[in-house]
């Protein structure tokens, strides 16, 4: 059985010497915010790649709400913890701090994801499954390497950038393990695929001993060998994710007029139950104003409902007996499920969602393909290392490490670094320099 004191105090309370104000989870939250890679999430899909209308959601405000929603639970389970366990509060720890760590994992929670949301992650992974040049590199690279390779996952990648030194964020372990909503690598499998826990992963081979490290010291124990329980507050943060995309992105399919007002006040109000009164809404002429009044009170529903399912299910979440959704088990499940079944026939299969996506798979194949010859070229088969491929390898970051001693996955991950961490238009626009459609100071 997990302990809350190994699980949230592991370093302690104690702020340094040169910064009185803030804990060490306010610090979390605050470098988060001013990383490089949390502030590209500004022009990365959401749901409706590149846009055009100001009131869509894009990653950044996406994870910015996601990370209120956490705080709230946080906060409130939090609170909870404190009178169940005294001896935390005899520690010093408040429930903001807990809110604290909560919101700061959900902040960075999609901080991980490529260019053109799910479907980059799919246009990544097929690129290596399926593409002529992908294929080269699977006999370079060790089998575990090669399944990080096949199944790019926004989530390992996210825990790559937060430990990852030169992105200076260094998070304290208990942000970490919140963060850590899969913990397992991608070639194990876990024995038992109804937990919630194991059905993706949520770091590469590479970072293993990182996420070993985490659990030893915070007494998280293993389910199966290379597989772990979650940290508990992880399923706050999970719950914070999908309680935003559920309603923000009926709200954007609403804006955009893929869902009608009357079937999106319909869906919110069979969440917000006895408190939705319609005599009310119509009090605002403004579909906006009516939006935002459902929205707000449909989540302050789900958050009530949520942090109850945590509280009814903490002994179960500690000994790992609990492995599911949180917004899976709550009064308003089947609501959400509706909402689900409406989003994927309206929003993420509409025609403009399946177009932009379309392109982006092409951006990114292309991108990879460009990139990965010149360097397998370069490393691997000097008589074909052209002089195109001489000049794509000079529009590397200069940080990208091109030592030909460099192993094949140490490659491949710096340039899957250098590639998902663009912005869409970054990868739009790089793409179209590479392949010569565009030439720039023309």
């Amino acid at each position: 059985m997990m302990n809350w004191e190994k699980l949230l105090l592991l370093e302690g309370l104690k702020p340094s010497d040169t910064d009185l104000q803030r804990s060490q989870f306010e610090r979390d939250f605050d470098r988060i915010i001013f990383s490089a890679p949390f502030r590209n999430l500004q022009d990365k899909t959401q749901v409706f790649p590149l846009p055009e209308n100001d009131f869509v959601h894009t990653r950044l405000t996406h994870s910015l709400e996601v990370s209120s929603v956490g705080r709230s639970l946080g906060k409130t389970t939090g609170k909870f913890l404190l009178d169940k366990y005294p001896e935390l509060a005899s520690k010093n720890l408040q429930p903001f701090d807990i809110g604290g760590i909560v919101a700061t994992a959900a902040l960075a929670h999609d901080i991980g994801n490529p260019p053109f949301g799910h479907a980059g992650e799919e246009a990544i992974s097929d690129f290596f499954k399926f593409h002529v040049i992908g294929r080269k590199w699977e006999s370079r690279c060790q089998p575990n390497e090669w399944q990080d390779l096949i199944n790019f996952e926004g989530n390992a990648q996210g825990f790559r950038m937060l430990v990852d030194t030169k992105n200076g964020m260094n998070i304290s372990p208990a942000t970490l393990a919140a963060f850590t909503k899969y913990p397992r690598p991608a070639w194990c499998k876990s024995s038992d695929k109804k937990r919630r826990s194991q059905k993706k992963f949520g770091f590469y081979t590479n970072n293993l001993s990182d996420y070993q490290l985490l659990t030893e010291k915070m007494g998280i124990p293993q389910l199966a060998e290379n597989c772990w329980m979650r940290h508990p507050l992880a399923f706050l943060v999970e719950a914070a994710d999908d309680i935003c995309y559920s309603i923000i992105d009926l709200e954007d399919g609403c804006t955009l007029g893929l869902v009608s007002l009357e079937k999106t006040i319909s869906l919110m109000g069979d969440i917000i139950g006895e408190r939705y009164d319609p005599k009310k809404l119509q009090k605002y002429s403004s579909p906006k104003q009516k939006l935002a009044i459902m929205r707000a009170m449909a989540i302050s529903q789900l958050i009530n409902e949520t942090a109850n399912a945590f509280k009814e299910n903490e002994t179960a979440i500690l000994t790992g007996e609990f492995d599911e959704a949180l917004t899976e088990i709550i009064p308003s499940a089947k609501s959400l499920e509706a909402i689900t079944k409406l989003s994927v026939k309206k929003i993420y299969r509409s025609q403009p969602v399946l177009e932009k996506e379309a392109a982006g798979y092409q951006v990114l194949e292309g991108l990879l393909s460009t990139f990965s010859e010149a360097l397998y070229n370069f490393h691997f088969d000097k008589d074909r290392f052209s002089g195109h491929n001489k000049s794509i390898l000079r529009l590397l970051p200069e940080e990208f490490e091109l030592q030909t001693d460099r192993e094949a996955y140490f490659l491949m991950r710096g340039l899957l670094d250098f590639i998902s961490g663009m912005t869409d238009k970054h990868a739009l626009s790089l793409y179209r320099r590479v392949k010569g459609i565009t030439i720039p100071g023309t």
